[in-house]
């Protein structure tokens, strides 16, 4: 432990974070990007510490790494890339997804390696890993703002780190037993208290440095998956896989009651409640109805005013690849889970798909990322932007 850093009795997960990014910038230990506060730090020394992961049995003997998207940990994606391993890195503050696979392109040179292991390499040569591929991650690598020698860890205080791995394991992409590796600056490594710890909290393995490789040997347990009774509405929406995994884990009989749910929350909500009714105010759902129509048929879904039926045009998004005796309440079901009930749906259920229409484009491209990777009746659907888009949503089949 840096001798700069002191701790003193009884402080909090955001005091030690303070510490460590003000000790940084004062002695000039922080790199780019700079100030380092309410960042994963990167550090001078960073590109040694990370490759240190060479000398790692559990590195030589991985196939497949997921390392975070921080900057001091792009010497670990090189070396990954370089000793050609799977790459796997979470997608930032998992907006559109959990993974992007990096893919060099062929015979790629050291300079193309090194850009691949760049945040801008990760846009441009990556593919989306859904929630239905095969992923077993060997390796995890995570960013720290705090560890101790113990294993416990302190991250930038919105836990993506932690939910990341709840996410892994609720996938089956991980074990209890996968070894996770974190590489910080020496000054980062202090003492943590124990009791700090949640039970969400990721811990580590392994601790690299610049001037040392550390064995944790911590017994204290991983998080186990998701814990729902801690996640909010908020965070649910603000993460669109997140979603999908609770709908999910709720098919196979789970408990993913959210924080928001439970009845010692004040002012609990109900599980059907609908975000979707509570952003346009509509409290009632309009009752289903049915007219044939070529072969397809359109469903009534929210309450919607005579303006916003009668004028302007909506965004239409195309679902496909919908398994051969799909009711359309199941779909309609699996909609209002993930809060994307449409203004209306048109159902082709015989042709194995079915448009719903948006009230604009926004709407309907959130609607397109939440629903990536769902799944019904053990088959994924295929959710796009419909390709031909005309007035009141009404879609062109040829």
């Amino acid at each position: 432990m840096e001798a700069g850093v002191r701790l003193s009795a009884g402080v909090s997960k955001w005091d030690i974070r303070t510490k460590i990014w003000d000790y940084m910038e004062a002695n000039n230990l922080a790199d780019f990007p700079r100030p380092v506060h309410h960042r994963i730090p990167n550090f001078k020394g960073s590109h040694q510490a990370c490759h240190a992961v060479r000398e790692l049995d559990v590195f030589n003997r991985t196939r497949e790494v997921k390392v975070d998207p921080d900057k001091p940990l792009e010497g670990v994606r090189l070396v990954a890339l370089q000793a050609r391993k799977t790459l796997l890195v979470p997608t930032p503050r998992l907006r559109t997804g959990l993974f992007n696979k990096i893919v060099p392109p062929p015979g790629a040179t050291k300079e193309i390696l090194r850009i691949c292991a760049t945040s801008q390499g990760v846009k441009d040569y990556s593919v989306p890993i859904g929630l239905d591929a095969k992923v077993q991650v060997d390796l995890v690598v995570v960013g720290s703002v705090a560890v101790s020698e113990k294993g416990w860890r302190i991250g930038k205080g919105e836990g993506f780190a932690d939910m990341e791995y709840a996410m892994m394991v609720s996938m089956g992409a991980i074990t209890e037993d996968t070894p996770i590796v974190t590489i910080v600056h020496d000054c980062q490594v202090v003492d943590i208290a124990e009791e700090l710890l949640d039970d969400h909290d990721l811990t580590v393995d392994y601790i690299l440095t610049p001037t040392r490789t550390i064995k944790t040997g911590c017994k204290r347990p991983k998080p186990r998956g998701i814990i729902w009774h801690k996640i909010s509405y908020e965070v649910l929406e603000r993460i669109p896989i997140l979603k999908n995994l609770r709908y999910r884990e709720k098919q196979a009989g789970k408990d993913v009651t959210l924080k928001d749910e439970h009845p010692d929350f004040p002012n609990a909500r109900k599980p059907a409640d609908s975000d979707e009714n509570a952003k346009t105010g509509n409290t009632k759902l309009q009752t289903e109805s049915t007219s044939a129509q070529i072969g397809h048929r359109h469903v009534g879904n929210d309450s919607l005013s005579t303006k916003s039926e009668t004028h302007g045009a909506l965004t239409t998004v195309y679902v496909g690849n919908i398994p051969p005796g799909t009711r359309v309440s199941e779909l309609k079901s699996a909609l209002r889970e993930f809060h994307a009930s449409p203004l209306r749906l048109s159902w082709q259920g015989a042709q194995g798909r079915a448009f719903l229409d948006y009230t604009d484009k926004m709407t309907a491209e959130s609607v397109v990322s939440s629903l990536k990777g769902l799944n019904l009746r053990g088959q994924t659907l295929r959710v796009e932007m419909a390709k031909n888009q005309r007035n009141k949503g009404q879609v062109e089949i040829n």
